[in-house]
Protein backbone atom coordinates (compact mmCIF):
# COMPACT_ATOMS: atom_id res chain seq x y z
CA UNK A 1 0.00 0.00 0.00
CA UNK A 2 1.41 3.53 -1.02
CA UNK A 3 1.67 6.02 1.54
CA UNK A 4 1.10 9.98 0.55
CA UNK A 5 1.17 13.23 2.44
CA UNK A 6 -0.93 15.91 1.61
CA UNK A 7 -0.52 19.45 2.65
CA UNK A 8 -3.64 21.73 2.49
CA UNK A 9 -5.96 18.11 2.78
CA UNK A 10 -8.88 20.29 3.92
CA UNK A 11 -8.67 22.71 0.93
CA UNK A 12 -11.24 22.06 -2.29
CA UNK A 13 -8.26 20.63 -4.51
CA UNK A 14 -6.92 18.63 -1.21
CA UNK A 15 -9.93 16.98 -0.33
CA UNK A 16 -11.03 15.51 -4.10
CA UNK A 17 -6.77 14.11 -4.13
CA UNK A 18 -8.00 12.58 -1.02
CA UNK A 19 -10.64 10.67 -2.34
CA UNK A 20 -8.38 9.52 -5.58
CA UNK A 21 -5.75 8.27 -3.74
CA UNK A 22 -8.44 6.45 -1.25
CA UNK A 23 -9.90 5.12 -4.37
CA UNK A 24 -6.16 3.65 -5.70
CA UNK A 25 -5.85 1.94 -2.76
CA UNK A 26 -3.35 4.64 -1.13
CA UNK A 27 -3.13 4.96 2.98
CA UNK A 28 -3.69 8.81 2.97
CA UNK A 29 -1.78 11.28 5.60
CA UNK A 30 -3.16 15.22 5.32
CA UNK A 31 -2.00 17.95 7.36
CA UNK A 32 -4.33 20.46 8.64
CA UNK A 33 -3.92 23.76 10.81
CA UNK A 34 -5.18 23.67 14.55
CA UNK A 35 -8.17 26.05 14.76
CA UNK A 36 -10.33 26.63 17.97
CA UNK A 37 -13.64 25.53 15.21
CA UNK A 38 -13.90 22.55 12.68
CA UNK A 39 -12.04 23.25 9.15
CA UNK A 40 -11.99 19.57 7.70
CA UNK A 41 -16.04 19.59 6.51
CA UNK A 42 -14.90 18.85 2.74
CA UNK A 43 -13.21 15.76 4.29
CA UNK A 44 -16.66 14.75 6.39
CA UNK A 45 -17.62 11.96 3.88
CA UNK A 46 -13.84 10.34 3.91
CA UNK A 47 -13.75 9.90 7.80
CA UNK A 48 -13.64 6.85 9.28
CA UNK A 49 -13.25 6.40 13.02
CA UNK A 50 -9.39 5.58 13.62
CA UNK A 51 -10.34 2.77 15.51
CA UNK A 52 -11.83 0.69 12.57
CA UNK A 53 -9.04 -1.52 11.51
CA UNK A 54 -10.01 -0.39 8.02
CA UNK A 55 -8.78 3.29 8.17
CA UNK A 56 -6.37 4.68 5.38
CA UNK A 57 -6.93 8.45 6.16
CA UNK A 58 -5.01 10.19 9.40
CA UNK A 59 -5.00 13.51 9.80
CA UNK A 60 -1.88 15.44 11.62
CA UNK A 61 -1.46 18.68 12.95
CA UNK A 62 0.57 21.11 11.18
CA UNK A 63 2.01 24.04 10.09
CA UNK A 64 4.40 24.94 6.86
CA UNK A 65 5.93 27.80 8.59
CA UNK A 66 6.96 24.98 11.31
CA UNK A 67 10.72 23.28 9.87
CA UNK A 68 10.63 20.68 13.04
CA UNK A 69 7.49 19.98 12.83
CA UNK A 70 7.46 18.84 9.31
CA UNK A 71 10.49 17.48 9.25
CA UNK A 72 9.40 15.26 11.88
CA UNK A 73 5.77 14.10 9.87
CA UNK A 74 7.90 13.27 6.80
CA UNK A 75 10.51 11.38 8.72
CA UNK A 76 7.56 9.36 10.63
CA UNK A 77 5.20 8.93 7.92
CA UNK A 78 8.00 8.37 4.76
CA UNK A 79 5.59 8.58 2.64
CA UNK A 80 6.39 7.50 -1.33
CA UNK A 81 4.37 11.15 -2.70
CA UNK A 82 4.07 13.99 -0.81
CA UNK A 83 1.86 16.83 -2.53
CA UNK A 84 1.88 19.91 -1.60
CA UNK A 85 -1.26 21.76 -1.90
CA UNK A 86 -1.18 24.01 1.25
CA UNK A 87 -0.76 28.06 0.67
CA UNK A 88 -2.46 31.22 1.56
CA UNK A 89 -3.78 30.76 -2.13
CA UNK A 90 -6.18 33.86 -2.23
CA UNK A 91 -5.07 36.88 -4.97
CA UNK A 92 -7.04 39.75 -3.48
CA UNK A 93 -5.89 39.17 0.43
CA UNK A 94 -2.19 38.31 -0.75
CA UNK A 95 -2.12 41.78 -1.73
CA UNK A 96 -2.99 42.73 1.85
CA UNK A 97 -1.12 40.34 3.62
CA UNK A 98 2.41 40.07 2.00
CA UNK A 99 4.34 38.74 4.40
CA UNK A 100 2.11 36.19 5.47
CA UNK A 101 1.83 35.06 2.05
CA UNK A 102 5.34 34.70 1.05
CA UNK A 103 6.22 33.04 4.52
CA UNK A 104 3.66 30.25 3.76
CA UNK A 105 3.11 30.19 -0.21
CA UNK A 106 6.88 30.19 -1.05
CA UNK A 107 9.27 29.44 2.05
CA UNK A 108 6.92 26.64 3.18
CA UNK A 109 7.84 24.74 0.40
CA UNK A 110 11.81 25.21 1.18
CA UNK A 111 10.62 23.99 4.51
CA UNK A 112 9.13 20.87 3.27
CA UNK A 113 12.21 20.40 0.38
CA UNK A 114 14.39 20.93 2.96
CA UNK A 115 12.88 18.65 5.43
CA UNK A 116 12.47 15.98 2.39
CA UNK A 117 16.76 16.16 1.61
CA UNK A 118 17.38 15.76 5.20
CA UNK A 119 15.32 13.10 6.15
CA UNK A 120 17.07 10.69 3.23
CA UNK A 121 13.62 9.47 2.60
CA UNK A 122 12.81 8.57 -1.53
CA UNK A 123 9.79 10.34 -2.37
CA UNK A 124 8.25 12.20 -5.47
CA UNK A 125 7.20 15.50 -4.51
CA UNK A 126 4.12 17.84 -6.42
CA UNK A 127 4.66 21.25 -5.91
CA UNK A 128 1.40 23.00 -6.76
CA UNK A 129 2.05 26.31 -9.12
CA UNK A 130 -0.32 28.35 -10.53
CA UNK A 131 -1.09 30.05 -13.66
CA UNK A 132 -1.00 33.55 -12.11
CA UNK A 133 2.89 32.82 -12.71
CA UNK A 134 2.61 34.13 -16.07
CA UNK A 135 0.45 37.34 -15.23
CA UNK A 136 0.79 39.49 -18.53
CA UNK A 137 2.35 37.24 -20.31
CA UNK A 138 -0.02 36.71 -23.71
CA UNK A 139 -2.07 33.86 -24.29
CA UNK A 140 -1.79 31.14 -25.11
CA UNK A 141 0.19 30.22 -22.00
CA UNK A 142 2.69 26.93 -22.14
CA UNK A 143 5.39 25.33 -20.04
CA UNK A 144 7.60 27.77 -22.26
CA UNK A 145 6.28 30.88 -21.34
CA UNK A 146 7.78 34.04 -19.60
CA UNK A 147 6.78 34.54 -15.83
CA UNK A 148 5.53 37.78 -15.17
CA UNK A 149 3.86 37.53 -12.10
CA UNK A 150 1.37 40.35 -10.72
CA UNK A 151 0.59 39.69 -7.01
CA UNK A 152 2.66 38.88 -3.88
CA UNK A 153 1.08 35.39 -4.09
CA UNK A 154 2.04 34.87 -7.66
CA UNK A 155 5.80 36.14 -6.96
CA UNK A 156 5.48 33.69 -3.86
CA UNK A 157 4.14 30.81 -6.67
CA UNK A 158 7.08 31.47 -8.46
CA UNK A 159 9.84 31.41 -5.36
CA UNK A 160 8.63 28.08 -4.84
CA UNK A 161 8.64 26.16 -8.46
CA UNK A 162 12.22 27.46 -8.85
CA UNK A 163 12.91 26.20 -5.44
CA UNK A 164 11.71 22.92 -6.37
CA UNK A 165 13.13 23.11 -9.94
CA UNK A 166 16.82 23.67 -7.57
CA UNK A 167 15.91 21.23 -5.46
CA UNK A 168 15.22 18.55 -8.19
CA UNK A 169 18.67 19.88 -9.96
CA UNK A 170 21.09 20.27 -7.02
CA UNK A 171 19.62 17.76 -4.21
CA UNK A 172 18.43 14.96 -7.45
CA UNK A 173 15.21 15.08 -5.34
CA UNK A 174 12.35 14.11 -7.49
CA UNK A 175 10.24 17.09 -8.07
CA UNK A 176 7.71 18.15 -10.53
CA UNK A 177 5.69 21.54 -10.54
CA UNK A 178 2.46 21.47 -11.71
CA UNK A 179 1.47 24.75 -13.46
CA UNK A 180 -2.65 24.41 -13.16
CA UNK A 181 -4.74 27.26 -14.46
CA UNK A 182 -8.25 28.25 -12.95
CA UNK A 183 -10.24 25.14 -11.64
CA UNK A 184 -13.39 25.57 -9.39
CA UNK A 185 -15.82 22.82 -8.04
CA UNK A 186 -18.79 23.12 -5.34
CA UNK A 187 -16.27 22.68 -2.66
CA UNK A 188 -14.45 25.99 -4.30
CA UNK A 189 -13.71 28.59 -1.10
CA UNK A 190 -16.39 30.83 -0.71
CA UNK A 191 -14.42 33.78 -0.80
CA UNK A 192 -13.06 32.84 -4.59
CA UNK A 193 -15.03 35.01 -7.56
CA UNK A 194 -16.73 31.94 -8.93
CA UNK A 195 -18.30 30.21 -5.79
CA UNK A 196 -19.37 33.71 -4.53
CA UNK A 197 -21.18 34.52 -7.90
CA UNK A 198 -22.97 30.53 -7.47
CA UNK A 199 -23.91 31.69 -4.00
CA UNK A 200 -25.37 34.72 -4.33
CA UNK A 201 -27.15 33.46 -7.37
CA UNK A 202 -28.34 30.97 -4.92
CA UNK A 203 -29.65 33.31 -1.90
CA UNK A 204 -31.39 35.90 -4.95
CA UNK A 205 -33.18 32.78 -5.93
CA UNK A 206 -34.05 32.01 -2.52
CA UNK A 207 -34.96 35.84 -1.66
CA UNK A 208 -32.11 36.15 0.82
CA UNK A 209 -29.83 38.74 -0.85
CA UNK A 210 -30.63 41.22 -3.39
CA UNK A 211 -27.39 42.40 -4.96
CA UNK A 212 -23.83 40.96 -5.50
CA UNK A 213 -20.91 42.89 -5.10
CA UNK A 214 -17.68 42.66 -7.66
CA UNK A 215 -15.38 44.20 -9.07
CA UNK A 216 -13.52 43.76 -12.36
CA UNK A 217 -15.72 41.31 -14.98
CA UNK A 218 -13.32 41.37 -17.80
CA UNK A 219 -10.90 39.23 -16.26
CA UNK A 220 -10.71 36.47 -18.70
CA UNK A 221 -9.42 32.59 -17.22
CA UNK A 222 -9.14 29.41 -18.01
CA UNK A 223 -12.10 27.53 -16.03
CA UNK A 224 -11.57 23.71 -15.28
CA UNK A 225 -13.24 21.01 -12.75
CA UNK A 226 -11.39 20.60 -10.00
CA UNK A 227 -11.73 16.71 -9.57
CA UNK A 228 -9.98 16.19 -12.91
CA UNK A 229 -7.02 18.30 -12.06
CA UNK A 230 -6.04 16.43 -8.88
CA UNK A 231 -6.14 13.28 -11.58
CA UNK A 232 -3.44 15.16 -13.41
CA UNK A 233 -1.26 15.81 -9.91
CA UNK A 234 -1.50 11.95 -9.52
CA UNK A 235 -0.38 11.46 -13.19
CA UNK A 236 2.44 13.44 -12.74
CA UNK A 237 4.43 11.85 -9.85
CA UNK A 238 4.00 7.99 -11.90
CA UNK A 239 6.53 9.27 -14.87
CA UNK A 240 10.04 7.81 -14.71
CA UNK A 241 11.09 11.46 -15.14
CA UNK A 242 10.22 14.40 -12.82
CA UNK A 243 9.20 17.31 -15.20
CA UNK A 244 6.63 20.57 -15.09
CA UNK A 245 3.17 20.50 -16.90
CA UNK A 246 0.63 23.00 -17.42
CA UNK A 247 -2.64 21.94 -17.14
CA UNK A 248 -5.99 23.78 -18.30
CA UNK A 249 -8.73 23.56 -21.10
CA UNK A 250 -7.64 26.60 -23.66
CA UNK A 251 -11.20 27.45 -23.19
CA UNK A 252 -10.87 31.26 -21.68
CA UNK A 253 -14.01 33.02 -20.36
CA UNK A 254 -14.60 36.21 -18.45
CA UNK A 255 -15.95 36.99 -15.18
CA UNK A 256 -19.26 38.55 -16.72
CA UNK A 257 -19.69 35.20 -18.86
CA UNK A 258 -19.45 33.20 -16.09
CA UNK A 259 -21.67 36.04 -14.58
CA UNK A 260 -24.24 35.69 -17.74
CA UNK A 261 -23.82 31.76 -17.78
CA UNK A 262 -25.02 31.19 -14.15
CA UNK A 263 -28.12 33.24 -14.20
CA UNK A 264 -29.40 32.93 -17.40
CA UNK A 265 -29.26 28.98 -16.71
CA UNK A 266 -32.23 29.99 -13.88
CA UNK A 267 -33.90 32.55 -16.30
CA UNK A 268 -32.24 35.89 -14.47
CA UNK A 269 -30.60 38.92 -16.20
CA UNK A 270 -27.22 39.21 -14.24
CA UNK A 271 -27.30 43.16 -14.79
CA UNK A 272 -30.19 43.56 -12.90
CA UNK A 273 -28.27 42.34 -9.96
CA UNK A 274 -24.77 42.53 -9.64
CA UNK A 275 -23.18 46.27 -8.66
CA UNK A 276 -19.60 47.35 -9.38
CA UNK A 277 -17.32 47.81 -5.70
CA UNK A 278 -13.91 49.20 -6.67
CA UNK A 279 -12.78 47.30 -2.71
CA UNK A 280 -12.14 43.91 -5.03
CA UNK A 281 -10.01 45.96 -7.78
CA UNK A 282 -6.49 44.37 -7.66
CA UNK A 283 -3.79 47.06 -7.77
CA UNK A 284 -1.91 45.02 -10.53
CA UNK A 285 -4.73 42.97 -13.09
CA UNK A 286 -3.82 39.58 -14.81
CA UNK A 287 -6.10 40.19 -17.87
CA UNK A 288 -5.90 36.90 -19.70
CA UNK A 289 -4.83 33.25 -18.96
CA UNK A 290 -5.74 30.66 -21.41
CA UNK A 291 -3.49 27.10 -21.13
CA UNK A 292 -1.58 25.65 -23.89
CA UNK A 293 -2.08 21.88 -22.49
CA UNK A 294 -0.82 19.85 -25.49
CA UNK A 295 2.74 18.26 -23.11
CA UNK A 296 0.11 17.08 -20.86
CA UNK A 297 -2.19 15.54 -23.23
CA UNK A 298 0.68 14.23 -25.13
CA UNK A 299 2.87 12.88 -22.11
CA UNK A 300 0.06 12.42 -19.58
CA UNK A 301 -3.03 11.21 -21.72
CA UNK A 302 -4.80 13.92 -19.41
CA UNK A 303 -7.37 15.62 -20.98
CA UNK A 304 -10.68 17.60 -19.64
CA UNK A 305 -14.28 16.57 -20.22
CA UNK A 306 -16.69 18.63 -18.25
CA UNK A 307 -17.04 22.38 -20.60
CA UNK A 308 -17.53 25.62 -18.90
CA UNK A 309 -21.40 25.76 -18.85
CA UNK A 310 -21.46 22.32 -17.22
CA UNK A 311 -19.15 23.69 -14.72
CA UNK A 312 -21.28 26.52 -14.23
CA UNK A 313 -24.51 24.62 -13.67
CA UNK A 314 -22.60 21.68 -11.65
CA UNK A 315 -21.42 24.71 -9.16
CA UNK A 316 -25.41 26.68 -9.39
CA UNK A 317 -27.20 23.46 -8.78
CA UNK A 318 -24.91 22.71 -5.91
CA UNK A 319 -25.26 25.88 -4.15
CA UNK A 320 -28.98 25.70 -4.34
CA UNK A 321 -29.41 22.26 -3.42
CA UNK A 322 -27.37 23.03 0.03
CA UNK A 323 -28.79 26.38 0.57
CA UNK A 324 -32.19 24.08 0.78
CA UNK A 325 -30.73 21.58 2.82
Amino acid sequence: MKRALITGINGQDGSYLAELLLEKGYEVHGIVRRSSSINTRRLDHLYVDQHEPEVRLFLHYGDLGNSEQLSNLIYNIAPEEIYNLGAQSHVMVSFETPGYTGDVTALGTTRLLEAIRRSGITTRFYQASSSELFGTSPPPQNEYTAFRPQSPYAVAKLYSYWMTVNYREGYGLWACNGILFNHESPRRGETFVTRKITMALARILAGQQDFLYLGNLDASRDWGYAPEYVEAMWLMLQQEVPEEFVIGTGDSHTVREFLQAAFEYKGLDWEEFVRFDERYVRPNEVHSLSADASKARRTLGWQPSTDFQTLVRIMVDADIAALRA
